[in-house]
């Protein structure tokens, strides 16, 4: 089946789309599942797609997948690498690329719906087959079901998912509890006087504003968070001006916040705030800078019983050794939106993506490796064989770990 399913996992590579805009991706998701006899719900949440199997009475299990892509420019040097293009947010034209490997997850889902059809009669319950839009920077999770999703299908017992990440290809492992951070972006715009470059002294120069600003953030975290706590603050972007001698007026900063702790969370953004606000007085500006919050997302926290439960019946299939328990990750995510919608205990893996040749005197859990490309870098591809079977086969597991399955065939799985 992954053999069969490599050129789509190809075609969705070649043709990435960025946060709700995802129409094209929706259509090959809605079309796929109706040929293997899905209910489909379209356009939930703006892009999302929703495929419902049914096999008489017995748990509601939600598999996600999502389906967004990022604003990157692929240098993979791949056969199907992207050259698409998209407008971001913005109206700006950027260049597009699944950098973060989310068309490994469709095409993964596609394959378990499809395996799950075939054994359609050696399990009882119901399967909910989310492909979520805008993982990324919007929030889909929640704006599907803001959107009626739980009206739409039955709401689950149990919502599983799985993201690809550089580690060896084979691998799967969950983090029990606190596993994904919680994530805070903040954009920010410091307001100077702008001139001449030869005439500083006329000017009040939002540049060196900036400058300073982004300096005294790394301060932050090593000087007001506790070791024994976690905390990252990033700033992704700096803009300001469009020519070498003009100072300008204005530069903007866009800043991403990591934390697990909700305390911690509130005394970080309140130290960026003051921070910010300090500098634009000590340079003198004419105008407070205005901090607008853009996308948050909640600590995603993996229910530590079903988590146990779940990379048990992993270990039956895949081995000891290939399924691990790690410590938590600060990378985001927002499927466990879905979960709190309903009060249902979440269960989110991470499933290894890379060559093991890479890892060589490396162990699994350990700093990665300086020649690995990590998510969001415009060289980072997953290796298709055998990742895409081993995510099939995780997806499939794990389901019919908590749907009605027969003595008979438990075996099976």
């Amino acid at each position: 089946m992954a053999e069969r399913l490599l050129p789509v996992y190809q075609d969705l590579h070649r043709n990435p789309e960025l946060s709700f805009q995802e129409h094209r991706t929706a259509g090959l998701v809605a079309g796929a599942l109706r040929e293997l006899g899905c209910e489909v719900h379209e356009g939930v949440g703006r892009t999302g797609v929703v495929g419902v199997l049914r096999s008489g009475d017995g748990p509601t299990v939600l598999l996600r997948a999502d389906m967004d892509a990022l604003p990157v420019r692929e240098q993979t040097g791949l056969p199907y690498a992207s050259e698409a293009r998209g407008i971001d947010p913005d109206g700006n034209d950027v260049p597009v690329m699944h950098a973060c490997g989310h068309d490994m997850h469709v095409t993964a889902l596609l394959g378990a719906a499809e395996l799950l059809g075939e054994l359609r009669d050696t399990w009882r319950g119901t399967v909910v087959l989310v492909f979520q839009p805008a993982e990324e920077n919007g929030g889909g999770a929640q704006v599907m079901v803001d959107d009626g999703l739980f009206d739409l299908v039955p709401r689950p017992d149990i919502v599983l998912g799985q993201h690809v990440m550089p580690l060896p290809t084979g691998f799967v492992g969950a983090a029990s509890g606190p596993a994904f951070a919680a994530t805070d972006e903040l954009d920010i715009t410091m307001f100077g006087r702008g001139g001449h470059g030869s005439q500083p002294e006329s000017t009040i120069d939002p540049v060196v504003m900036a400058a300073a600003t982004v300096m005294r953030l790394q301060t932050v975290v090593s000087r007001e968070v506790a070791g024994r706590e976690t905390a990252v603050v990033t700033v992704g972007q700096l803009q300001a001006g469009t020519k070498n001698n003009v100072i300008p007026d204005e530069a903007r900063l866009g800043l991403n916040i990591r934390s697990y702790d909700r305390y911690v969370r509130d005394r970080v953004v309140s130290a960026v705030r003051r921070v910010v606000n300090a500098e634009a007085e000590a340079s003198g500006a004419e105008r407070v800078p205005e901090i607008s919050e853009r996308d948050s997302f909640p600590v995603l926290i993996n229910d530590p019983d079903c988590t146990a439960r779940t990379l048990s019946g992993l270990r039956e299939v895949f081995g000891q050794d290939a399924v691990r328990d790690i410590p938590p990750v600060m990378g985001s995510e927002d499927v466990g939106n879905l979960g709190t919608a309903v009060g249902a205990p979440v269960v989110y893996w991470l499933l290894g993506g890379a060559d093991p040749a890479l890892f060589e005197g490396v162990t699994v859990t350990g700093a990665l490796p300086a020649h690995v490309p990590s998510n969001h870098s415009p060289y980072f591809a997953p290796v298709p064989d055998p990742t895409l079977r081993v995510g099939i086969t995780a997806l499939t597991t794990a389901a019919r770990e908590w749907l009605d399955v027969a003595d008979a065939t438990e075996g099976e799985k």
